[in-house]
């Protein structure tokens, strides 16, 4: 196994994996992403396994990175096109499955914990996830009232905690992700991923949080075990690459990670 070194301040002697879901508009951002995660996660870091489709322009960069290729349709038994979450105006079936895919994680790599981030999320500080037996989250005080909507549906439960776990990343137990599977499994008695589908109010154009969902598992079943920090995240809609050093310095005394959405991937065109 070999791992990649953490940098020079404290850190963490949890060994983890890196599991991030890609596709090819992602190109612009994913090598930034994986270096920020080698510079600021301050954990041992196993195996950085890049989820995506099986195409040519995504294995180069992935090779180049020295990270490992996985097949998105060994995930899940089902595509993005399977998913009919849509309207007239929005197109929102690839936000859903990316999410799936996240929880279907925990199949892949050796270590016990993964930690997850947006192939447009780009760390700019140092980064801890788990400390003793505390799971440390990158929280904001807002969220999207259907995540709850959707929670309370699929677990039986109103969701508890203070603050919101929606923050581009996060450290998923392997052990945890498959008993909330189990749960929903139990309580719908359908696999887990056809329960989400079912419980997603199809007319919302935000209906599921896959983050949400596992952070408020968690803090029901024991808050002392939660840790919230600021998220401190800023959204730009200039390139990473574009943003001249001075900039980024500045931006990283302010923010913990930037994100670089690419909303109209979001917007259906006149072709549907």
């Amino acid at each position: 196994m070999a791992l990649t070194s953490m940098s020079k301040s404290p850190g963490s002697r949890i060994v983890i994996d890196v599991f991030i879901p890609a596709i090819e508009k992602d190109l612009g951002t994913l090598p930034y992403v994986i270096d920020s995660v080698r510079k600021h996660v301050k954990h041992p870091i196993d195996r950085i396994m890049i989820v995506s489709p099986d195409r040519p322009a995504i294995r180069k960069a992935i090779a180049k990175k020295g990270c490992t290729f996985v097949n998105e349709r060994n995930v899940l038994p089902f595509t993005k096109q399977d998913i009919n979450y849509r309207s007239k105006r929005w197109e929102r079936s690839g936000w859903l499955y990316q999410q799936l895919l996240k929880l279907g994680g925990e199949r892949f790599g050796n270590q016990r914990h993964y930690l997850v981030i947006d192939a447009d999320t780009i760390l700019l500080r140092p980064h801890r996830f788990k400390s003793g037996e505390k799971f440390i989250f990158y929280s904001r005080k807002w969220s999207q009232d259907e995540y709850f909507n959707t929670y309370s549906r699929l677990l039986g439960k109103k969701a508890s905690a203070p603050r919101s776990f929606v923050a581009h990343y996060m450290l998923f137990d392997k052990k945890k992700v498959r008993e909330l599977k189990q749960t929903i499994e139990k309580r719908h008695g359908v696999k887990w991923y056809s329960a989400i589908l079912r419980s997603i109010n199809k007319k919302k154009q935000f209906g599921f949080s896959e983050f949400e969902t596992y952070g408020n598992f968690l803090y029901a079943r024991n808050a002392s075990r939660v840790s919230f920090k600021r998220a401190l995240n800023k959204s730009l809609g200039q390139s990473y690459s574009a943003l001249a050093p001075a900039r980024k310095k500045s931006l990283a005394k302010a923010f913990r990670s930037l994100s670089f959405h690419k909303r109209k991937g979001y917007v259906r065109n006149s072709k549907g």
